[in-house]
């Protein structure tokens, strides 16, 4: 092995861990976790540089002993009956971390452990004395390891893979592990993932991925490290992730009932963690060409710290005429004990510092190789039991942690260098340099543009004064132009003036030229003036004259008229009273016959049940009642003739809530009965039932037309009306509004009766019918959840039927849309009517061979197993069975899990 240099050098811990009285040498103490850890790797500057390996094999490291603490286990019910007249075999002192083994009476040998854990001891305390110092040198980047050794039957599933999801008290060291795990590390920089396996009959399988049952070990022939490249890894982000993980790890582990335990074991669970952990090296100080004396220090470098903590849950050792094993178990118990018997020797040889260890007689000597005498710190907890009828098998557990206990390990870090995040380094500068460069060229075009506008405004400027100049210079000449012309006009009046001034003044005198013209249009105008003044105030008489007429007229015309409106307000009132008085007539009515058709049914009831003539006075008052509205007809006969239906379904339009609230629950009673759907479909009761769903407002009433929609949809006929008339839609939209069970209970019957129809199966899924069937089962009631699974068992049927007929191919719509967690889940039920309807739904999906894998992946098929043997009823475990045997794939799955049916 790597480290045997070192344990065969003067620092190692020779001091065998031998019983007290076969020895008188003092025991040796293993030194604390803490003192064994490395500094921290994030050094400042002027520290001791990080150590770490150079690569995955360096041979530097820090020594460290496996560490070994017992756990007795307390008596249960059969060892306090069966052991009540011996005293426990061992006692423990707990305070001395010492052990006593009673060979007899008055003979005892005493050992000593790391820790001594009574039966009393808590899962946080033997979680922090075992496995916590491990956990803490994973999340510092060495590898770990905590296994649990001991007989069948003292508790070391109990101690490592408790999952504590009623009590987290309870919990196991798995579950405390990953607690830890996730809280130190960081989910930007950091990861952890998972796998799950089991090594059984020498064969490594996959918990996570049952499929994969025959897991390769690969080793590195440089380091000499071991690794299952074909086994599942799963990142884990938060502690029910990891639930989940374990949960369905733990569903495939093999187990059996033996006489040492009820659920023993068969195969050894191995759970390895890889935590990657990103972290700064040491700084690398260089000195300057120029002064030896003067340093600069280049920044940090980015590490990544791999490490791997390895929790082992040990099948337990056994005696096969103690456990009782026969046939394949015996097989297992001889595969168990010689991994066991191999894992032992591997003990032996390392603690006797041996030239050969046999690593490769088991495989899971292989799998621990790291663990003992390798690089893992490694912590082991053997668990006894108090009884003295199992006095050799806790003798041998306690030897083989003592032998435990003298195996020396190198404690390694394995450090590399991160180059992604060096590389997303390099990529964020480069995007810096590339922003600061586009900043700058945006600063130079900014510049440019303002020395391009600056130029434009002065080019404008100059552009404006040379226009003002230039219209001043217009303006002025134009003044000149008008002064010369003016000096022309001047001249040219004197001229005229001078040779025409006589001629001018003789016309003037005659009169002649334009006056006279404009003398006699002053003249019209006035007369057309004073024709409109006068015209103007006749019609303001006139007026005058009517506005006194029309006031003699409004005190006779206004009594007339108030009572008029008074006649007519309280005819409006009579015929509303009316119209009232009418509903309310034809409602009690109603409720008279419902009261009478319940008397009835309780009078047959109590007949039937021969107490008719206890109740005798309540027959005959109602029966009188009965008889003088009805006259002897049956009371839905006689709501039909005296009431009528036409009335009723008027009702369902009232502006009163509560009078379309009783018609609704009318109709709904009337629907009951299938005599009457027929009458209540061809009167247009269906139309008025899908309009009131479509736009009620009280949930009240939602409730009650759902549900007299379910009695209609009893019908086939009407199964497709509603089909017709967009109900499945309307159905879906009312289940995601409702919230009362009583209403989603009445909406998931109603889509219930409308998934055993064949013709309505591309409809359901396409209006979301199916998807609105599944939402329902949020609520958890039992009353919606039986509709639910009810629906689910028809519409499996359909799609079977037509599977069968060659007219569907492809996975089942179940399937796609998510129901099959759903159904595993609920398949056992503690309500018979879910479980009936659920067992059935399975029967129908496995009899097409398209959804056999899903089902296998989706743990459907133990559900099946358990149906064609524990179900309650005859014919649906015959055809769970008939579809097991008649699948070439069931067929195959059971034969690999050695599953008969």
């Amino acid at each position: 092995m790597a480290c045997n240099v070192y344990r065969n050098g003067t620092g190692l811990h020779k001091g065998a861990m031998r019983p007290l009285a076969a020895s008188n040498s003092s025991n040796v103490k293993s030194s604390s976790f803490k003192s064994r850890i490395p500094p921290s790797s994030n050094h400042s500057p002027g520290s001791a540089p990080l150590r770490r390996s150079k690569s995955a094999g360096g041979s530097d490291g820090v020594p460290g002993r496996v560490r070994v603490a017992v756990r007795l286990r307390p008596r249960n019910a059969e060892e306090s009956v069966a052991d009540a007249d011996f005293a426990d075999c061992v006692e423990l002192q707990p305070e001395l971390k010492r052990l006593k083994l009673r060979k007899n009476n008055w003979d005892s040998e005493t050992y000593e452990f790391d820790e001594v854990l009574t039966e009393f001891a808590s899962q946080k305390r033997v979680y922090e004395v075992v496995a916590k110092p491990v956990v803490e040198s994973v999340l510092d980047g060495y590898n770990g390891t905590v296994m649990a050794y001991g007989q069948t039957g003292t508790g070391k599933t109990f101690t490592l893979g408790r999952l504590g999801e009623e009590d987290t008290s309870a919990r196991g060291i798995m579950v405390r592990s990953m607690e830890e795990i996730l809280a130190n590390v960081s989910p930007e920089t950091d990861s952890v993932s998972v796998s799950y396996l089991q090594l059984y009959m020498e064969t490594i399988q996959d918990l996570l991925d049952p499929a994969n049952d025959n897991i390769s070990i690969v080793e590195d022939p440089k380091t000499g490290d071991v690794s299952l490249p074909g086994a599942t890894h799963v990142e884990i982000r938060d502690e029910q992730d990891f639930m989940e993980l374990l949960r369905t790890g733990e569903a495939h582990r093999i187990a059996a009932n033996t006489k040492l335990n009820t659920e023993s074991s068969r195969s050894h669970a191995i759970l390895m963690v890889h935590v990657k952990r990103s972290v700064l090296g040491a700084e690398d100080v260089i000195p300057s060409e120029t002064d030896k004396s003067s340093h600069f220090a280049k920044p940090p470098k980015p590490l990544v710290r791999k490490s791997k903590l390895v929790l082992v849950d040990l099948a337990g050792s056994e005696r096969v005429h103690k456990s009782g094993s026969e046939g394949h178990m015996l097989e297992e118990a001889k595969s168990i004990n010689l991994s066991l018997s191999a894992l032992g020797k591997c003990i032996n040889a390392l603690a006797e510092n041996s030239a050969h260890v046999p690593v490769r007689d088991s495989k899971l000597t292989r799998l621990l190789r790291d663990s003992f005498g390798g690089t893992a710190r490694t912590s082991l907890i053997v668990t006894i039991g108090p009884s003295p009828r199992h006095r050799g098998e806790t003798t041998s557990t306690i030897l083989f942690g003592q032998r435990a206990m003298k195996v020396e390990n190198m404690l390694r870090i394995k450090e590399e260098f991160d180059y992604k995040s060096l590389s997303r380094k390099l990529e964020i500068q480069l995007d810096k340099l590339i922003a600061e460069n586009e900043r700058q060229q945006k600063v130079f075009d900014d510049e440019v543009e303002r020395i391009n506008l600056e130029a434009l405004n002065r080019v404008s400027e100059v552009e404006r004064n040379f226009a003002d100049a230039l219209e001043k210079e217009r303006l002025k000449c134009q003044m000149e132009y008008m002064e010369s012309v003016k000096k022309l006009e001047e001249k040219m009046i004197e001229n005229q003036q001078k040779h025409g001034c006589d001629g001018f003044m003789k016309d003037k005198c005659n009169g002649e030229g334009p006056v006279s013209s404009i003398v006699e249009d002053v003249a019209e105008v006035k007369k057309l003036l004073l024709k409109e003044i006068h015209m103007r105030k006749e019609a303001e008489d006139k007026v005058n004259k009517l506005r006194s007429q029309l006031g003699q007229c409004p005190d006779s015309g206004e009594g007339g008229g108030s009572e008029i409106l008074k006649l007519q307000k309280a005819l409006a009132d009579e015929v509303r009273q009316k119209k009232k008085l009418e509903e309310e007539m034809i409602i009690l009515r109603s409720q008279m016959l419902q009261l009478t058709f319940e008397a009835d049914q309780m009078r047959r009831c109590l007949g039937r049940n021969g107490s008719a003539n206890a109740y005798g006075g309540l027959d005959s008052p109602m029966s009188q009642v009965r008889d003088s509205l009805n006259g002897h007809k049956t009371p839905v006969a006689a709501l039909f003739e005296q009431v009528g239906l036409q009335k009723i379904l008027a009702l369902l339009e009232s502006e009163d809530a509560n009078v379309r609230i009783h018609a609704v629950k009318v109709v709904a009673n009337l629907a009951a009965e299938e005599a009457n759907q027929e009458r209540i479909v061809e009167a247009g009761g269906l139309t008025s039932l899908l309009m009131l769903l479509r736009s009620y407002e009280d949930e009240n009433i939602g409730r009650v037309v759902a549900g007299a929609i379910a009695n209609l949809a009893m019908n086939e006929t009407n199964q497709e009306l509603i089909m017709i008339q967009g109900g499945i839609n309307l159905l879906s939209v009312t289940a995601s509004r409702a919230e009362d069970p009583q209403s989603l209970r009445m909406v998931a019957g109603a889509i219930a009766n409308l998934c055993g129809n064949d013709k309505l199966q591309t409809k359901l899924r396409s209006e979301g019918g199916i998807k609105a069937l599944l939402g329902m089962a949020r609520c958890g009631h039992p009353d919606v959840l039986s509709q639910v699974a009810r629906g689910i068992a028809n519409f499996a049927k359909c799609e079977s039927r037509a599977s069968t007929n060659g007219i569907k191919s492809g996975r089942s719509v179940l399937i796609n849309d998510g129901a099959l967690p759903w159904i595993v889940q609920n398949a056992n039920n503690d309500s018979s009517p879910i479980r009936r309807h659920i067992e059935l739904a399975l029967c129908h999906l496995a009899q097409h061979e398209v959804n056999a894998k899903d089902m296998i992946s989706g743990g459907a098929l133990w559900e099946l197993v358990r149906i064609s043997r524990d179900c309650s009823r005859e014919d649906i475990r015959s055809l769970a069975r008939r579809t097991l045997n008649l699948s070439p794939i069931f067929r195959a799955e059971m034969r690999r899990l050695r599953i008969e049916v």
